[in-house]
């Protein structure tokens, strides 16, 4: 079970990943070595799954960047969120409620390779229909 100083330390490693222990122990209020048992707990309960970072993929030269929601078969969502997972213009990939069953972020050098890498999705085995959303502007 969490509690509020574990969901303090979540936010603010979610903030920045590289906050040093003795900074959240001081934002908290405790030591550093009761901040590390917690991260530890939440690592070992899957609270907290791995350390990332945050990119600008324009920066990176991915100038086709795209949230795309995937309606697909009922019988055939996992196994096409498994293959549009596994393609490295994959971002990320969720299995959604809601309009799509399906919505990936993805990442393209161009619209041109992003035009392509739509179509790519539609032939894929169940996929019904490709609805993309062209990202501007990241605010969050």
């Amino acid at each position: 079970m969490v509690d509020e100083k574990d969901l303090e330390i979540v936010r603010l490693l979610s903030e920045n990943a590289r906050r040093t222990l003795t900074e959240i122990a001081e934002r908290l209020g405790i030591s550093d070595v009761a901040v590390k048992k917690r991260i530890n707990k939440l690592e070992r309960e899957g609270v907290i799954k791995k350390y990332t970072i945050v990119v600008e993929p324009k920066k990176l030269g991915f100038n086709g960047v795209a949230l795309v929601g995937i309606d697909t078969e009922p019988d055939k969502v996992l196994s096409v969120a498994s293959e549009v997972a596994s393609k490295e213009y994959a971002a990320a990939v969720y299995v959604t409620t809601g309009d799509h069953m399906v919505m990936a972020e993805v990442w393209t050098r161009s619209s041109k390779e992003l035009m392509a890498v739509l179509e790519e999705i539609g032939r894929i085995d169940g996929v019904k229909k490709v609805c993309p959303a062209i990202v501007l502007e990241r605010t969050k």
